[in-house]
């Protein structure tokens, strides 16, 4: 017997497709599996401490105005365009197939195709547009950002960790490029969806519609409970995932590694890696089983949404003539309609979490650098300066404790450097000389303006080097330094770094000077050898003899030679002294020296205590004045004879 409720035109009609409610997991777990986010406490303090101007983000999506427009029109044409099959479906059920007409059969199957073809290439169409314009926008934050830090003072990486700063420049830019992509689709596609859904839900069947509000509700809700317990979990995983890979990038790096043969830390470490590694396994269990129960319970749910349609449909009061083909359409959109739901109930996190990106990226554009570039640089050519240099009343302060020579209790404020005044003339060396702490790598900082001086000014050929471009001033002032870094590449790469136009007989040129060719030449790739990660493939010594191979192709007129042979042999110090001598010869060189051999034929010494120059003059003259030099080198001569040096 025909089912009173149900119009019986369609007798050849099957059962309502499966799974015409919404499948679990995309219910518990939303767009990606994950279900509706909990808002992270943190994101909402950054927010707080910084807060984001929306005409800000606006701008930097104001040259796409018309892509974003042409997406949003896509995402609806899609939305609109795929609700037609139902209806097609519908079509197919009560009119085609009972009737036996083959014709209006044949161009309903090709419409159900031409719309699926039709939706699929407008979503690739949009997707490429979006992307796009996400990875443009987040191009150009990348590359602003990248550029304003690299303005900043050594002062700003010293209170910085490196880590931060390169979590801010990757992953914060990429995440967010992620979330306002996700985010700005996702808006126009679930709004779109669900509301056109619900517009053909109401048209099918008004009552059914009021049926399926009624049991959406209590599955939003449980959806949410599973969704948080997941997210306390999942932050809890990235912490420890977080404390893995600084294990492995700490302990798998050449440093690393050495330090734990060296200290025999190998098994330790590996229990250590293990414990972590055995604590991620209890925590994806954890997150996969989290809200079992509701899971369960959320089954039923959904179960029971097409089981109570089907009901309804059943009986006449409710029904309303429904046919067979109605039904099925209209089960099928019911079971379409939860996942924008779902999508537009995560937008106001993914928002905030958005937000918290543009907070992070922008309070490190909005960083005002310590060392400002000159608004009207004055241009100065290298090969026409004469090299005179001068320290005019010249104080100096860090604006907290940092490393080596800033004085073992700097604080805010501290004086580093008092009232210096110091003339170079041009093409002599000086040779500053001190206790530890006392100020001489400071001193030497302010030449190529890698810290700016607090009062007074420095000056080359009479001109303030804040006024001097930036561009000029590294041609105009070479540095080798005691911390020597080498980029992993190859030798002849380290070197284009000064002379990008440089040609290999002028590197061979170079390193000879440097008293390092015939080291490079035996090696079988020569110029092509790789220096490995921070160059440890080289010792501390050829380390520093490549770096000043560096200094000698870019040819300046000014040299700071920061302990440049500080982490050399005696042998080998005596060999690259002779070339630094030969290379200073008609230069202005300033030498900060730990060793006092090689201070020896300088044109002059300065002697500071404590960021004062307490004494200066030739060598000679300063052991017979019997002072600060003088007991400086005593000292010094007790140490080598004490270490048997």
């Amino acid at each position: 017997m025909a089912n009173p409720g149900i119009n019986t035109r369609s007798t050849t009609a099957g059962s309502a497709p499966q799974g015409g409610g919404p499948r679990t997991n995309d219910a518990a777990g939303g767009r990606g599996g994950r279900g509706p986010a909990k808002l992270n406490p943190a994101d909402k303090k950054q927010l707080k401490q910084h807060p984001v101007s929306l005409s800000r983000i606006a701008a930097l999506f104001a040259p796409h105005k018309v892509t974003i427009a042409v997406v949003v029109l896509l995402i609806s044409a899609a939305s609109v365009v795929g609700l037609a099959q139902p209806f097609l479906v519908r079509a197919v059920i009560d009119d085609a197939l009972p009737h036996g007409n083959t014709r209006l059969l044949a161009l309903l199957t090709a419409a159900m195709v031409a719309v699926a073809a039709v939706t699929a290439v407008i979503g690739v169409v949009q997707t490429w547009m979006a992307t796009s314009m996400g990875q443009r926008v987040m191009h150009t934050l990348r590359v602003n950002l990248f550029t304003h830090l690299q303005a900043q003072s050594l002062g700003f990486f010293t209170r910085t960790r490196g880590g931060e700063v390169q979590s801010r420049l990757t992953h914060d830019i990429s995440g967010m490029q992620s979330v306002v992509t996700t985010t700005a689709t996702g808006v126009a596609s679930n709004l779109t969806t669900a509301v056109a859904t619900a517009v053909a839900m109401v048209a099918l069947s008004p009552g059914l519609s009021l049926i399926s509000l009624i049991v959406l509700p209590p599955a939003i809700w449980l959806s949410r409970r599973v969704a948080k317990i997941r997210r306390n979990v999942t932050d809890e995983r990235q912490r420890e995932l977080a404390a893995l890979h600084t294990q492995v990038e700490e302990g798998l790096s050449v440093s690393g590694v050495r330090l734990a043969k060296t200290l025999g830390t190998i098994p330790r470490d590996a229990e250590r890696f293990a414990a972590r590694s055995n604590k991620l396994v209890g925590l994806e269990l954890r997150s996969q089983l989290a809200g079992r129960w509701r899971m369960a319970t959320m089954q039923i749910v959904f179960a029971a949404i097409p089981a109570v349609i089907y009901l309804a449909a059943g009986f006449p009061a409710t029904s309303g003539g429904m046919t067979i083909g109605t039904l099925v359409a209209f089960t099928a959109l019911q079971g379409t309609i939860f996942r924008p739901v779902m999508g537009l109930l995560n937008i106001g996190v993914q928002w905030v979490t958005a937000l918290a990106f543009f907070s992070r990226i922008f309070e490190y554009l909005d960083l005002v650098p310590d060392i400002q570039a000159p608004d009207h640089p004055v241009r100065l050519d290298p090969a026409a300066v004469r090299g005179e240099v001068r320290f005019e009343g010249v104080r100096f302060a860090y604006d907290g404790g940092t490393g080596d020579d800033t004085g073992a209790g700097a604080s805010e404020n501290t004086d580093i450097l008092h009232g210096i005044d110091l003339t170079l003339p041009a093409g002599t060396s000086t040779a500053v000389v001190g206790p530890t702490g006392s100020g001489k790598s400071t001193l030497a900082s302010l030449l190529p303006r890698l810290n700016e001086v607090s009062a007074g000014r420095v000056t080359i050929d009479g001109v303030d080097v804040r006024e001097i471009a930036s561009g000029d001033l590294a041609r105009i002032v070479g540095v080798v330094s005691q911390e020597t870094y080498l980029i992993h590449a190859s030798v002849r790469e380290n070197l284009l770094l000064a002379a990008p136009g440089a040609t290999d007989e002028q590197l061979w040129q170079a390193l000879a000077a440097a008293q390092i060719a015939d080291s490079i030449g035996a090696l079988p790739d020569g110029l092509d050898t790789l220096v490995g990660a921070r160059g440890h493939r080289f010792s501390g010594g050829e380390q520093q003899r490549l770096a000043i191979a560096r200094t000698i192709l870019r040819n300046p007129p000014v040299l700071v030679l920061d302990e440049a042979t500080s982490a050399l042999d005696n042998s080998t110090e005596a060999q690259v002294q002779l070339a630094l001598e030969k290379l200073s010869a008609g230069r202005t060189t300033l030498t900060i020296a730990h060793r006092l051999s090689t201070v020896e034929n300088a044109d002059q010494v300065v002697v500071l205590d404590a960021g004062r120059i307490v004494e200066r003059g030739t060598p000679d003259q300063l052991r017979a004045a019997d002072g600060a030099f003088a007991r400086l080198a005593a000292a010094r001569q007790e140490i080598r004879v004490g270490t048997g040096q």
